[in-house]
């Protein structure tokens, strides 16, 4: 076990929970931690398995995206997950401190030459599960709202 002396390291820290929002640092371990917060708040709610299963692989894929591309894995970058509840939806913000990227880049999985590639469908897969995906991307990082009536 190796130990860090000018600071904190990754593995030290912890999901930080603060009302209805859950900050985590940019490592792959803490996916679980950010899946068992949104789903308490959907169950909660009174969301039915199927719509949790929707949000939770949009929210899982849209947190593995702004740790890895957005922060680069960086361990002093974290990611956070803003839950909106009203009446009838759920909104589920998800944001990162990396440089922001220009959505129109993404590549089109269906086009022939995308298909045999083994990255390139999250977001995809996003805006086919939930309702509405706001993407705003700046040098300061980029947040994705997505939205799934309930």
């Amino acid at each position: 076990m190796s130990a860090c002396f000018f600071g904190v390291s990754n593995r030290m820290k912890k999901p930080i929970i603060s009302g209805n929002t859950i900050k985590v640092p940019s490592d792959q371990v803490f996916l679980p931690d950010v899946d068992n917060f949104l789903e308490s708040a959907l169950r909660e709610y009174g969301a039915g398995d199927s719509v949790i299963a929707d949000i939770a692989i949009s929210v899982s894929e849209l947190v593995n995206n702004a740790m890895m591309h957005g922060n680069k894995a960086s361990p002093d970058k974290m990611v956070s997950v803003t839950v909106s509840l009203n009446k009838n939806a759920a909104t589920i913000t998800v944001s990162d401190e990396g440089d922001g990227f220009l959505p129109e880049t993404i590549d089109d999985p269906l086009a022939d030459e995308n298909l045999m590639k083994e990255v390139g469908r999250g977001i995809f897969i996003v805006r086919s599960l939930m309702d509405k995906v706001v993407i705003d991307a700046t040098a300061k990082g980029t947040s994705v709202s997505v939205t799934k009536a309930i």
